[in-house]
C-alpha cells in the first residue's frame, strides 16, 4: 500500500550512516534521527558551534540498530572509537533533513 503524504512530518526518522571503521570498510549503520523544521534546523545549526560530538549526537538521535544500548555512555564509547562517527551521523542527518525539504 502506498504511503499518502501528511503535512505533518513524523516526528523520528531512520537513515544509514556510513561508520569510519580504521583499517576497513565502512560500515553502515542505521540510526533513529529526531526531525526539525526548517526553523528549528537552522537554529540548531547556529549553535552548534562549540558543541560536543557527544552533545551533537544526543541532540539529533533517539536511537540505533546496535546490539548495544543507546544512551550517553555509549555515544562516548562510540566517538572514542571511531573518530569518524560523529561527523559521519551529522553529515548524513543534515543530508536527510535537506533532501526532505527538496521533495517539499
Amino acid at each position: 500500500m502506498a504511503v499518502k503524504f501528511k503535512l505533518e512530518a513524523a516526528p523520528t526518522f531512520k537513515a544509514k550512516a556510513d561508520i569510519p571503521v580504521h583499517g576497513g570498510e565502512a560500515v553502515p549503520v542505521e540510526f533513529e534521527f529526531k526531525h526539525r523544521t526548517r526553523d528549528e534546523m537552522a537554529k540548531w545549526l547556529e549553535t552548534s558551534a562549540g558543541r560536543s560530538d557527544v552533545d551533537s549526537l544526543l541532540d539529533v538521535l533517539v536511537g540505533w540498530e546496535l546490539s548495544d544500548s543507546f544512551g550517553k555512555e555509549s555515544i562516548e564509547r562510540l566517538v572514542q572509537n571511531y573518530c569518524g562517527a560523529a561527523p559521519a551521523i551529522v553529515a548524513r542527518y543534515v543530508e536527510e533533513l535537506i533532501q526532505a525539504r527538496r521533495g517539499n
